[in-house]
């Protein structure tokens, strides 16, 4: 219906804009960002508006919200504000976020490509312009590294990061030591 296409959009405040831009319905990839954590965001604000408006609302959904956000990137969410709306608009804003949950999309793709690798499934297709079945295999263990690496991110926490700030000043010393005592 045409009529639908041509009605004037409801303008938003800044408070609705932000929960639009976190809300799963709205991502433009078929996985659940409340099935994994933030690990950076950025946020793109068009249009006239208050920046500390701005922060408010982005400080709150990060409060509301901590646990799907990692605690060990500092200032992991950054926020733009230009002061120009889109076209057409009173104001916008784009989300552009770094989740965990993105695995799921990864073990998806992952899972049909060991279905169709199994039965050599249109491989031949590839070999005949020079493609080495190697190569397939390779990419499948990257996929499978990236998936084990975004699930040591999700589970990932500060006392991790303290315990590999000990472990490396106890090395440290030890190089230290070693040295003062003519060793290395």
């Amino acid at each position: 219906n045409s009529a639908i296409r041509t009605q004037q959009y409801r303008a938003l405040t800044v408070s609705e804009l932000t929960q639009q831009m976190f809300d799963a319905r709205n991502m433009m990839t078929a996985c659940d960002p409340r099935h994994g954590r933030y690990l950076t965001v950025a946020c793109i604000f068009r249009g006239p508006m208050s920046m500390k408006e701005v922060d408010m609302q982005m400080y709150n959904i990060q409060s509301k919200n901590s646990s799907y956000f990692v605690e060990w990137i500092p200032n992991n969410v950054k926020v733009a504000v230009c002061d120009i709306p889109p076209r057409g608009l009173k104001m916008s804003a784009t989300f552009i976020g770094n989740t965990t949950a993105i695995q799921e999309i990864f073990k998806r793709i992952s899972e049909q490509f060991t279905a169709m690798f199994r039965r050599k499934a249109f491989l031949h297709w590839y070999t005949g312009e020079g493609m080495d079945e190697m190569e397939f295999t390779e990419a499948e263990s990257n996929m499978n590294d990236l998936i084990s690496e975004y699930q040591q991110y999700q589970e990932a926490s500060v006392e991790d990061d303290v315990e590999f700030d000990d472990e490396q000043a106890e090395h440290e010393a030890y190089e230290d030591n070693a040295i003062q005592n003519g060793g290395l």
